[in-house]
């Protein structure tokens, strides 16, 4: 069976492994990515057996590549002979959709599915990519949820629902979030706040609250946690202290 030649992958809502622990993990999923594309473009092809673990003793980071040059690179290569072979063609599309950043194992069946790749190929695949540590939703777990608490500001609840969304088990999802401590989560809060109550500097103290209280409840904060946080702040606000 023939389908489509691979797309570009999908960089939207990628987590960011930059300057992170698991930065040496992405770039030795790169050097594995350019491993098993120089296989397929040898004679013969390639194997999803020729792929190289990630993890482990002697692994040695790659150079990052662009976003840009990761899409683009051996688009072409291969393309006759990944037409006559589909698990070569679904390797090449997970491949690059990895080039990119870490993708949970749902993500990848579904970018499969949608390209056409029989359900039993692309079992076969991930569950190699699965073994050799290149699909690892745990591990992307970890990440979004660090990205996600750093840029967003995000609480447990609202980081459940967004894993849950790009397809992370729920039993990984928890294992991840048990990580995130109570006082973690209120020094998030406090610092959301801190920066939201300096543009609302002269409203009236109980439109600030109910603005605040909004605000954090969308980050996914419990109500309790909430108005103690907003109390605090308040208390504290120098245009309040008169009161």
């Amino acid at each position: 069976m023939a389908f489509p030649t691979p797309d570009t992958p999908d960089t939207s809502d990628t987590p960011d492994t930059s300057d992170t622990p698991d930065a040496r993990r992405l770039a030795a999923a790169r050097e594995a990515l350019a491993a098993a594309e120089r296989a397929a473009r040898a004679p013969g092809g390639g194997s999803a057996e020729d792929l190289p673990a990630t993890e482990g003793p002697g692994i040695a980071p790659a150079r990052s590549r662009s976003r840009s040059a990761a899409a683009t690179e051996g688009s072409d290569a291969g393309a006759g002979a990944a037409a006559a072979d589909p698990e070569q063609l679904a390797r090449q599309i997970v491949l690059r959709q990895l080039s990119v950043g870490p993708r949970t194992r749902k993500q990848l069946a579904d970018k499969l599915r949608g390209r056409g790749c029989e359900e039993e190929v692309a079992q076969r695949v991930l569950d190699r990519m699965t073994e050799v540590g290149l699909v690892d939703d745990e591990s992307y777990a970890e990440m979004f949820v660090r990205s996600r608490r750093e840029t967003k500001g995000l609480a447990t609840p609202a980081l459940r629902h967004e894993l849950r969304q790009k397809g992370v088990p729920d039993e990984v999802a928890e294992r991840v979030l048990q990580e995130v401590q109570p006082e973690h989560e209120r020094a998030s809060a406090e610092a959301l706040v801190a920066r939201r109550l300096r543009t609302m500097h002269g409203l009236d103290r109980e439109v600030q609250t109910r603005r605040l209280a909004g605000f954090l409840a969308r980050k996914g904060y419990s109500a309790g946690l909430s108005y103690e946080v907003i109390r605090d702040a308040l208390l504290q606000a120098e245009e309040h202290r008169r009161d």
